[in-house]
């Protein structure tokens, strides 16, 4: 048996393949280059941007100190006294509720595009949908101002007063500018979020799962329910962290119909105050050195929460991934 002889530099071009391979082409490095320096780029604005932030709170940590900040409630710039208990838990409050109103019906909204409306409507509705995330949140706040709030106020309150007074959440007095009313706004606006991102997840859930379910002689309720749902429910539960998110942070919707109190109260038709909306309502009112420190203060404990909820986000989204029943693409 002979062997034939090997194509005259065939050798040095399996070398050079292979050493490419090992240290890649010089495209490849540039790009990994590039990759590397706007990943960095950032990493460097997002540091810069908490070193800017905790040097302006710097006089408000020395005088409060930062868990004595969170941990008080009082708020009196005449005394020169500041905590951010209030703004706080009327941050939490209200983002809770709004997922609490907004996951049922963008997860109803999801499942209709995707499995239950007709071919002819569903771009439609999904476009329609879409563009409630455009809408800027100032128009929001208008729209509650003059419709929403008006319309809890005269129609919704005495309802929920008459028949739910007994209970602490629903007590008089009644405001229209309240605790329910900015959680309504953040509900709407957080909808087409977690809808969007839930929808796509849904569509990626396979055929043959869904037919196999129906073969069975199982409803269509039931394939939703007990084959969609589960294997698409860490992409669901990180469309609900998203749309927490968007909710703690947002600032103008918010400060236009809170209606911005400086206290604690368990009634949600009660004026509240969050922290971005006390920021953007006193900003421009801080005459002195330490109330303007205490203001980034309190940006400066938002965007800890914030940290903290993206970090809770990606350990639970990883807990319910590498469960058995989960999403495991």
């Amino acid at each position: 048996m002979t062997v034939e002889p090997a194509e005259p530099g065939l050798l040095q071009k399996l070398q050079a393949s292979a050493r490419e391979q090992v240290t890649g082409s010089p495209g490849d490095v540039v790009f990994k280059l590039l990759a590397l320096g706007f990943t960095l780029i950032i990493l460097l604005l997002a540091g810069l941007l908490l070193y800017t932030v905790w040097t302006g709170a710097s006089e408000s940590i020395g005088e409060f100190g930062f868990f004595s900040f969170i941990v008080t409630q009082e708020w009196n710039p005449v005394f020169r006294e500041f905590g951010a208990l209030h703004v706080i838990v009327g941050t939490l409050a209200s983002s809770a509720i709004a997922v609490v109103l907004a996951v049922p019906v963008a997860l109803g909204i999801a499942l209709f595009i995707t499995e239950l409306a007709p071919p002819a409507i569903r771009g439609i509705v999904a476009f329609t949908i879409d563009i409630l995330a455009a809408i800027p949140s100032i128009v929001y706040g208008l729209w509650g101002l003059h419709v929403l709030l008006p319309f809890l106020d005269q129609h919704i309150n005495p309802l929920l007063i008459n028949y739910l007074g007994w209970l602490p959440f629903f007590d008089r007095p009644a405001f229209g500018f309240s605790l329910l009313t900015a959680s309504i706004i953040l509900a709407i606006m957080i909808v087409p979020i977690i809808s969007a991102i839930a929808r796509e997840v849904i569509g990626s859930v396979p055929t043959a799962q869904k037919e196999g379910m129906l073969a069975l002689g199982a409803t269509r309720w039931e394939v939703m329910w007990k084959v969609i749902l589960p294997y698409a429910r860490a992409g669901i539960v990180g469309a609900i962290i998203l749309g927490l998110a968007r909710a703690i942070g947002e600032t103008m919707a918010v400060t236009m119909v809170i209606g911005n109190a400086h206290y604690i109260s368990a009634n949600i038709l009660a004026p509240s105050a969050t922290m971005a909306s006390i920021i953007a309502n006193e900003f421009r009112e801080a005459t002195y050195s330490l109330y303007l420190s205490a203001l980034i203060h309190v940006g400066l404990v938002l965007m800890f929460i914030s940290l903290i909820v993206n970090i809770l986000a990606r350990v639970l989204v990883w807990s319910v991934a590498s469960d058995p029943g989960g999403d495991r693409r």
